[in-house]
């Protein structure tokens, strides 16, 4: 078994934090370099013909792309602590939030990159107005975030999960176009403080 991972990226980084919370530390993780386009290279596109990171290979030679996928496969293997639910109720609501934070900030702050920044100039095809689009999004997505954790401990309710991991690395990954959590922000800066200064937060 191992991941196939870029330490650059934000969703191999949402795998790697969902890991460290398990305790789950004897997976090696092997760099597939997204700046050099190996991730594009015939031989990986074998792994997975979406080109996409991170990737689990497991021992039989099963690939799973995409992370919240693989995060799904180390929640089943290793429930402890609950980090995707504890019963249909608690499952439905994490989903519903992790979704949110996914399409809301993740992919919003990840579009806003790769319309406007030179990493991707000449590599995908770039709108730089809808990158500004994006960006605008998850700045309102911020406000409105605020507002949710005036009553909450973290992102889902009371007990840390993956939809806190989602949101922590689009977040972190809105910096990249200057998308920050601004001062009048006092939940969402609490929360972000909080779930920054985890260990997992590091990985």
């Amino acid at each position: 078994m191992k991941i196939y991972d870029f330490t650059g990226a934000p969703n191999p980084r949402r795998v790697r934090v969902f890991l460290a919370e398990k305790g789950i530390n004897n997976v090696p993780f092997e760099q597939v370099n997204i700046a050099t386009a190996d991730n594009r290279k015939p031989e990986f596109l074998k792994i997975n013909p979406m080109g996409g990171l991170p990737v689990l290979e497991l021992d039989d030679e099963t690939h799973i792309a995409e992370s919240v996928a693989i995060c799904r496969y180390f929640e089943d293997i290793k429930p402890e602590p609950p980090l995707m639910g504890v019963d249909a109720k608690d499952k439905a609501v994490v989903e519903m939030w992790n979704r949110r934070m996914e399409f809301e900030v993740l992919s919003m702050a990840a579009g806003s990159f790769r319309n406007t920044s030179d990493f991707f100039k000449g590599r995908i095809p770039q709108v730089k107005e809808y990158g500004e689009v994006c960006k605008n999004a998850v700045i309102k997505r911020l406000e409105w975030l605020d507002t949710v954790l005036a009553d909450r401990e973290f992102i889902a309710g009371p007990r840390y999960t993956i939809a806190d991991i989602t949101a922590l690395i689009g977040i972190d990954f809105g910096r990249t176009t200057q998308i920050r959590i601004q001062e009048n922000q006092k939940n969402l800066a609490r929360w972000h403080q909080a779930v920054s200064s985890r260990p997992s937060a590091k990985a």
